[in-house]
């Protein structure tokens, strides 16, 4: 698989620089002819044709991931924007800059550097000095473009400060997170040497009962040999007694000097016990302070995720039209620095959720009686001495409930019988894969996969979330998270011949049911917990482990009763061994994801055994039932026939190829068209299940060729997806107004998401 994808990047990089050379020498002809044209409709248009070269070499460079010159053109774009709206005149010193860009992009195009992702030093000059250009401030003439690389050029470049001294007394010092993040993991580690002082400890004991139990043993036989020993004293030498006498003398005196070896190995195990356990509680004691005095180290405020935050909801929020203050409380508390660290994508998606889906327009919010700005609040707050709790909320529109059941009865996960189910439960589904309730998919919203993925990475570190709505009122998410990512506690238990750890935080109960109490409702075992009906099912059978050989029959099940995100199901085990602290290990890259389990941890005894992960449990549970079914079911995917058939509409080589080889390895049947004129003809005399469409090309662009499509009553039902570089919210608008399915921004692009939509969509 990793070769096709080598030849495929070396067939589209040849592809690429054809192309790319013929957009260079556009460029400079067009820079060079900008030079000697006179102001007005001339030189607007020359503007207008190079601009075009730029943005697909831009769009070009982006479909084979050459950094370097894709920001070079994305600052070329910035300078020629400005020219084209007037706010930038046409000078000699501005034109020398742009040849020389020009230039810089021929020089990576030939060397190695345009495939780097790290953009060099001079091409990041050159950029610098575009962008302050574009803002308005163009280079005086004669004005160094690229920084000199030799020595002659230092007396330009001021010198660097000399590295600030240490401040003597200031009782801290500065490490990469690296070094930190090295010592984190070596102190855990230290748990497995804990926990297996404690084994020993634990198995010295049970040496010293049985030496006990033998000593104990041994005082019964002595008076026996004692009483033989006498009758063979009496009975004299008749029948060799005498000599059985003696033998028997033998044995007694043995017997006597192994009660002084054994009072000697009692005492010493006396004392090794001592030691043992005043060793292991010193050990356990030692390693609590060093994890704790660790963990304090990683703990940064909460303030320092939300640094972003501000600025992200105004540029949203300027972007959609709207007016929103942003309230952050609890900011002081602290948590685990990799806990903030994963936390940062899932509370960027539900900003832009909140103020996407939530918030509403000033006139809006006025026409329902609300104040024109809205608010987002995110509070942060201590739930107890081991969690955190995260609000994110709005005032804004509220979730409607019959859009989200709608959206899933599509996807079908519940079925028209199940309408009755409760507001709750409805806004519950809004967390499934695809459920969305957006007329457009965009890189913003609509693919119905941010909630789903914002639960997977809450879940992944180990906390919860919930949501609740109310319509014209907003929205509130409530996130609970532990405070740290180190160690857990787990519940051992057997499943027949295996163990397993479930983590403790998610155990409501342990408790031994009776046979004759266990219920069959609608196919699914059921047991009464508090006066509740509580799901049933065997742990062993949802792990698909092998089934143990029948033994006696017992008129008990013991079982563990898991609660995670209101879902309570109880799972039947052999056996509950005990609770015990545990260190978590990954699986490594080759098993980065396995259904139900979630690492691993070695007990004190040196054996490895599975941390089970308790949201696929509950999710494998209730899907149990039926399972027997999904081969049937994939079975009736497979069968589809014909492949399903795409039209393509670009006007950049490399990016048509791009798409062109994304969309055959996958199955589809694909035709492409230079422009939307000739696709909108291509779709007049053949069929096609699907149109993906560049917006800016030449004789018609995506918007008026998807206009098109849905004026024709042929073809307006006919899906299509628009892949642009165009990211403002003018453009996602009117991608919404002429009726596209998806609108897909070139910046954002990723392989899986467009097949993703493709196969929601056909």
């Amino acid at each position: 698989m990793a070769r096709k994808d080598d030849d495929l990047l070396k067939r589209l990089l040849a592809t690429f620089r054809v192309e790319a050379d013929e957009h260079l020498r556009a460029m400079s002809s067009g820079l060079l002819a900008l030079g000697k044209a006179a102001p007005g409709a001339e030189t607007a248009g020359i503007v207008e044709t190079v601009f075009r070269e730029a943005h697909s070499l831009k769009g070009a460079a982006r479909a084979v991931n050459l950094v370097p010159i894709e920001s070079l053109c994305q600052s070329l774009e910035s300078v020629f924007a400005a020219l084209k709206h007037g706010r930038l005149p046409v000078s000699a010193p501005l034109l020398d800059l742009l040849l020389r860009a020009v230039d810089g992009l021929g020089n990576l195009l030939g060397s190695d550097a345009g495939a780097s992702p790290m953009v060099p030093p001079a091409i990041a000059a050159l950029i610098r000095q575009l962008d302050q250009a574009a803002s308005g401030s163009p280079p005086a003439p004669g004005e160094a473009v690229v920084p000199a690389m030799d020595a002659s050029a230092a007396g330009a470049v001021p010198p660097a400060p000399p590295p600030a001294a240490p401040v003597a007394g200031s009782g801290t010092v500065r490490i990469s997170t690296g070094k930190l993040d090295a010592v984190m993991r070596q102190v855990e580690e230290l748990l497995s040497p804990r926990l297996a002082a404690r084994q020993r400890a634990l198995e010295l004991r049970d040496v010293t009962a049985t030496v006990a139990a033998w000593k104990k043993a041994r005082t019964h036989v002595q008076p026996a040999l004692r009483q033989i020993e006498r009758s063979a004293a009496r009975s004299g030498t008749v029948n060799g007694s005498a000599h059985r006498r003696k033998e028997l003398l033998k044995v007694l005196e043995y017997l006597d000097g192994e009660q002084l070896i054994m009072a000697t190995i009692e005492e010493r195990l006396a004392k090794l016990n001592q030691s043992a356990a005043r060793d292991q509680r010193m050990l356990a004691s030692m390693t609590d302070s060093l994890l704790h005095d660790v963990k304090e180290m990683q703990l940064l405020p909460f303030a320092s995720l939300l640094d972003i935050l501000p600025r992200l909801a105004r540029e949203l929020a300027r972007e959609q039209g709207k007016e929103m203050g942003l309230v952050i409380q609890g900011s002081e508390i602290e948590l685990d620095r990799r806990m903030l660290e994963e936390l940062k994508d899932p509370l960027i998606h539900l900003l832009r959720n909140a103020i996407d889906h939530g918030i509403e327009t000033p006139a809006v919010r006025a026409a329902a009686g609300k104040p024109a700005q809205g608010t987002v609040t995110l509070a942060v707050s201590q739930r107890d001495s081991g969690k955190v709790e995260l609000l994110i909320a709005d005032d804004g529109a509220g979730i409607d409930g019959g859009r989200v059941k709608a959206a899933a009865r599509k996807l079908g996960l519940f079925s028209g019988e199940d309408d009755a189910i409760s507001e709750h439960d409805a806004l519950a589904l809004a967390f499934q894969s695809g459920v969305s309730t957006s007329p457009i998919i965009t890189d913003v919203s609509g693919r119905g996969l941010g909630l789903a993925i914002v639960r997977e990475k809450v879940e992944r570190l180990g906390g919860s979330i919930s949501i609740e709505s109310h319509r014209g009122a907003g929205t509130a998410f409530h996130i609970v998270l532990p405070l740290s990512l180190a160690t857990l506690r787990g519940v051992l238990v057997r499943v027949g011949e295996r163990l397993c750890v479930i983590p403790s935080a998610h155990v409501e109960r342990v408790a031994r049911v009776a046979l004759k109490d266990i219920r069959t409702v609608e196919n699914r075992e059921t047991i009464v917990l508090d006066q509740a009906v509580v799901s049933l099912a065997g742990l062993g059978e949802v792990l698909e482990l092998p089934r143990p050989a029948a033994g006696n029959a017992a008129a008990h099940a013991t079982v563990i009763v898991l609660d995670r995100n209101e879902m309570r199901v109880a799972f039947r085990v052999d056996e509950v061994l005990g609770e015990q602290e545990i260190l978590v290990k990954s699986l490594g890259p080759q098993l980065a994801r396995v259904r139900n389990v979630a690492g691993a941890s070695v007990l004190g005894t040196g054996q490895v055994v599975p941390v089970l992960n308790v949201a696929d449990l509950l999710k494998s549970a209730v899907s149990h039932v039926a399972a027997p079914h999904a081969p049937a079911a994939a079975a009736d995917q497979t069968g589809t026939g014909a492949r399903q058939s795409i039209l393509v509409a670009e006007d950049s080589i490399t990016s048509r190829s791009l798409l062109k080889n994304i969309l055959e390895s996958a199955g589809y049947a694909v035709t492409t068209a230079v422009d939307g004129m000739d696709a909108f003809t291509t779709l007049r005399t053949a069929a096609f299940d699907l149109v993906v469409s560049d917006v800016e090309m030449p004789r018609m662009d995506g918007f008026d060729l998807t206009a098109r499509v849905r004026a024709d009553k042929r073809l307006a039902e006919l899906p299509v997806v628009l892949v642009t570089a165009l990211e403002s919210r003018e453009h996602r608008e009117r991608g919404i107004d002429v009726g596209a399915n998806a609108y897909i921004v070139k910046s954002s692009f990723d392989q899986s998401n467009l097949l993703e939509i493709i196969r929601r969509l056909i």
